[in-house]
């Protein structure tokens, strides 16, 4: 298929990043590879998009701290670059509303440069924490288009597609939006049957065509709650996170036994706001 009937896409990646880990840059270069070979998709832009403060997860550390790591991460990248404004917004936003900023975003650039393509306008930049302004401004919904515009998938570990399944951590109608409108880009593990779970769910399975599943054969075991507990117990994490990660974290002796405690006994954002809006629309429950 010729490159110019390939469908652009550029790859989100929404989560804690608490730290950034080498972990997380595989998922974008397995992703990439996989949508690549596919000969449908032309994989342009790879973001990463830290969760802001209030998310209230435990032992997460403040957002500019985790913003600097995943901007020194990807520092020699070309094509991956660090957004922030999931993590300016004063209250925590839901994915699905994460997916439509960048999808509108991505409108607006096409209809402002309409002759120029996004791979010319310097797409591995980085969106430095004090040059971002906060844009909390009130958007009306709007839903990806059959155009010339990338399209924006959601970027995320078995583990995040299996989420869907804690009660009240999602709204059906957001996972019904994400895997609908936007579509998954799954990278599977060893232990993990993906499959099976799509199976079961009625909503994935129903669109299943838009969830892609990407085996990683060669497995890496890194996350970010290990990468804690070493730092906290004294331990080594040399050629687990990239090497300015490191050395970021060793100068602001970031991850401790304290810093775990944040948020410690509060209720996860999206439970509460769930729960509690649940309970509104249905007051005798």
């Amino acid at each position: 298929m010729d490159t110019s009937e390939k469908t652009e896409v550029v790859l989100l990646a929404c989560g804690s990043f608490n730290p950034i880990t080498n972990m997380h840059l595989r998922l974008f270069e397995l992703g990439k590879d996989y949508m690549n070979a596919t000969g449908k998709y032309r994989v342009i832009k790879g973001i990463i998009s830290p969760v802001g403060d209030a998310y209230k997860k435990k032992g997460l550390i403040p957002a500019h701290h985790r913003i600097i790591m995943a901007e020194l991460a990807t520092k020699n990248s070309h094509w991956l670059e660090v957004d922030t404004w999931e993590s300016l917004q004063k209250e925590w936003v839901e994915t699905v509303k994460v997916l439509r900023h960048h999808q509108e975003k991505l409108a607006t650039d096409s209809c402002d440069h309409p002759q120029r393509s996004l791979l010319m306008d310097r797409p591995g930049r980085k969106r430095k924490w004090d040059e971002q302004k906060q844009d909390s401004s009130p958007k009306k919904p709007q839903e990806p288009k059959s155009t010339g515009v990338p399209r924006v998938k959601l970027l995320c570990g078995a583990d995040l597609l299996e989420s869907f399944n804690v009660p009240n951590l999602w709204k059906t109608e957001d996972i019904t939006q994400i895997v609908a409108n936007y579509g998954l880009i799954c990278i599977t593990r060893a232990g993990s049957d993906a499959q099976k779970f799509i199976y079961e769910s009625d909503v994935l399975w129903r669109h299943q065509s838009n969830i892609h599943l990407v085996d990683e054969w060669i497995t890496n075991d890194i996350s970010s709650t290990k990468i804690r507990r070493a730092l906290r117990r004294g331990q080594s994490i040399r050629y687990l996170v990239p090497d300015l990660v490191q050395e970021y974290i060793e100068k602001h002796d970031l991850y401790n036994s304290e810093s775990e405690d944040r948020n410690v006994g509060v209720i996860l954002a999206p439970l509460q706001r769930n729960i509690s809006e649940a309970k509104h629309s249905n007051p005798t429950a």
